[in-house]
Formats: C-alpha cells, structure tokens, sequence
C-alpha cells in the first residue's frame, strides 16, 4: 500500500481512529451502545486489515518491553480477578485500542502522525462548536439520544446526565460532543499543541493555522475545565524546560535537571500547602468535586489485594460489584478513579503500577530527548524537525498531567496515544527515518 491512493486511505482511517477514539462518547450517545459497538468493531477490522497489508516491522529487541508486559498482565489477571467476565470484557477492549495505538505508531509518518491528529481534532472542535451553538439556539439543553430518564424523575437532571447543558451563549462550560467538558477541555489543548507545531512546522497555511488555534483557545476556554487549565500549565513549564535544553550543550544539561527537579518539588509543596486557595481559585467544591471520596473509596479496596489487585477491567462495568456503588455522587454512577495510578493499583496491583511507571517513563524518556537531541541516523535537520519532535513529549506532559486527576490514558484516546507514543519514538530511535 505504497500508492498515493492507498496512502490517502490508510490516513483517513488513521483520522477515523483518532476521532473515535476521543469522541466515543459521541458515537454513544449518537447510536448508543449496540451502534458503538458496530462502528468499534468495523474500526478493528479496518485497523487489522491494513496492519496485515502493510506489514511495518520492528525488531523483537526494539519492542517496548514495558507495553508487551503492561498487555500481558492485563490478560492475565483473568485468572485472579474478582470478576473475571469484566475483566475478559476489558482485556479485550484494552487489545483492541492497542491495536489502533500500533496502526498509528508503526504505520504512519511523523508528518502523517501529526496530521492525522490535527484533522481528527479539527472535527472534534468544529462539532462540538455547532452542536452547542444548536442546542444553545434551538432545542436546549439535549441529553443522549438512548437515555432513559423516566426512572430519574422529572427534569432538571444531574448535570453529568446530559449530553449538552445549551450554556454556549452564557459563555459555558460547554461540554462539545463529547458529552463531558473536562473531556473537551484536554481534546482543546491536545489541539493547541499540535496547531501550534503546524503552524511553526509550516505545514498548514497561515491563516488556516491560526484560525484552528483561535478556535482551540475559544474552547479551551469555555470549558471552563480547572483539570485542563492546570495540564496547560505543565505543558507550557515542559515547553521552556525544552527549549532551555536544546539551547544547552548536552554536557552542560546538569542544570536544567536539578531545576527541573527543584520546580516539581517546589510546585508539588506549594500545591499541598495551598490546596484549598486553589481549590476556591478554580470554583471546585471542597472535595475536588467528589474526587477525595473516589480516592478514598479505592485505595480502601486496593488495600485489600494490593500485589496484583482485583483484576483489569479498563472501563468500569456498573453491572458488576465493586463498580455499581463504587463512585456514587448526586444520583451519577461514576466508571473511573479519577487518577490513572490509583486505577492502576486497584485493578492491576502494586506491580501493575510498577510496569505502567515503566511505561510511562521509557515513552517519556525517548520524547524528552527526541525534543531536545539534534536527530541521529539520518534524521531530518531542518526548521521542521524542530517544531515536530515536540510533540511527543509535549503530548505526554499533557497526559500525565491529565492522569492526576482522570484515568483517560487508561482507555480510548489516552491509552491510544500513548501506545502511538511508545511505538513512534521506539520506531524513530532505530531507523533512518526523516521526521518531517
């Protein structure tokens, strides 16, 4: 699949992928569950097809032995799982993103990568834009098409219920298509990162670039997302930590690091210590919006099998214990921890924590000094190679920022990002690829 048609059509699967993967819940609550479930598994199958047809290849010794371990011992919890249905169900699930992680990793350029993303996030932002105009001028406030209210009572209902609370002329929070505007709010800065690249990469037109940064700011801002705000900040402190170090001699980086070092210890003891000031800053209620209750409710749980936990299941499945009370507030059954490390613990352990922080820190690791190393093996060396090999450490400021307070990187978009990641830089690493 070398031709110039085959390629346009593994980048539209590609853009497919990555729309569905951040705007799922679109999909939900479009076609509900059954039709999810049919557009997910001809997604698979497309994605399948075309890693057959394609066949990238990496080396054994250059797969990431962390992601490989992560898989297995999600599978493998089967057999130790307090609810091994589900979790037969989530291994499954967590299979079948990866497999997207890999098409998008394996298969496409980095200048493809880049793109893909920035076609799949344009969407995103331009529907999610309509749909609340509409139902700001239109129809009101609109929940999901295959939702059955009647046995909540009579409107108003949780604001987590609707799809659509129609505050888009009040200047929000808007939730988008998405259905959720702290989701929203991380697909807006996902967005500013990559148009920004773009438009230094020069690989968009000006005025188009700008534009679709406009626009990222726009809904970044009527999020109103206190999560997302934060995450924009670690990101903005990963892009001066970056730039300082390519201006840097590699030998002389000493510095950078014990800075860096001492702004996380000082930005962590300043948040502690300030923790209700910044609370009152973002309008969050004192409970972090119900997020201490959640904590606390699964760390109790992850104490009582803290090796290797209660077994995988990705998304929580409400219709299984622990999950069908495990997170209750205001009448709204809530399907995550709120913190990817604390998810982690509770279904996989203490050492499927161990194996993710591999994860996380060797994907890391080569994004850092993809960013900050003038390119070996015949990589490119010109202007766009300096704004492109940003964007994987800058995609994983943002979502570790994001797994602090969200376990997303655990599922859909986060968890297909990161194995893009992962793969992408590992890729890049040992060949003679050109990034732009």
């Amino acid at each position: 699949m070398t031709s110039p048609r085959s390629r346009l059509l593994v980048r539209l699967l590609a853009v497919l992928v990555m729309f569905v993967g951040f705007a799922g819940q679109f999909v939900r609550n479009l076609l509900g569950w059954i039709g999810f479930g049919v557009v997910d598994g001809l997604l698979a199958v497309a994605v399948v097809v075309a890693i057959i047809l394609l066949r990238p290849r990496m080396a054994w010794r250059r797969v990431p032995k962390s992601l490989v371990a992560f898989l297995l011992l999600a599978v493998v919890s089967i057999a130790w799982s307090f609810y091994p249905g589900a979790s037969a169900a989530g291994a499954g699930v967590l299979i079948v993103t990866t497999l997207a992680g890999v098409f998008l990793g394996l298969c496409l350029s980095w200048a493809e990568l880049v793109r893909t993303f920035g076609v799949a996030l344009r969407w995103i932002l331009g529907l999610s834009l309509a749909f609340e105009f509409w139902t700001a001028a239109v129809s009101g406030p609109i929940l999901p098409f295959f939702f059955d209210a009647s046995q909540y009572g009579e409107p108003p209902y949780p604001k987590a219920f609707y799809w659509s609370r129609a505050l888009l002329l009040h200047g929000g929070p808007i939730e988008g298509i998405v259905g959720n505007r702290n989701l929203l709010g991380f697909v807006a800065l996902l967005a500013l990162i990559i148009f920004a690249v773009q438009l230094a990469a020069k690989s968009v037109r000006r005025f188009w670039g700008i534009f679709w940064l406009v626009v990222a700011v726009a809904v970044f801002l009527l999020t109103r997302s206190a999560t997302v705000i934060l995450a924009a900040v670690v990101v903005a402190v990963a892009v001066g930590f970056v730039l300082w170090a390519r201006r840097a001699n590699p030998d002389g980086r000493r510095p950078i690091y014990l800075t860096a070092l001492g702004t996380v210890v000082v930005v962590v003891g300043a948040s502690i210590a300030l923790f209700p000031v910044i609370l009152k800053l973002f309008g969050k209620s004192e409970d972090f919006t119900g997020r201490f209750d959640i904590w606390s409710a699964v760390i109790h749980l992850a104490q009582q099998r803290p090796a290797f936990g209660w077994g995988w299941v990705s998304y929580w499945a409400p219709w299984v214990h622990p999950f069908s009370d495990l997170a209750e507030r205001k009448g709204v059954v809530y399907l995550q921890a709120h913190n990817a490390w604390l998810d982690v613990w509770f279904q996989l352990g203490v050492v499927g924590v161990v194996v993710f922080g591999a994860l996380i820190v060797s994907t890391l690791w080569r994004s850092w000094f993809t960013a900050i190393d003038r390119p070996r093996h015949g990589l490119a060396t010109d202007e766009p190679y300096a704004a492109i090999t940003l964007v994987p450490v800058l995609l994983m400021a943002a979502l570790l920022a994001q797994s602090l307070a969200e376990s997303r990187i655990l599922i859909e978009g986060g968890w297909i990002t990161l194995v893009t990641l992962c793969l992408i830089t590992k890729r890049s690493q040992s060949s003679a690829e050109r990034i732009p």
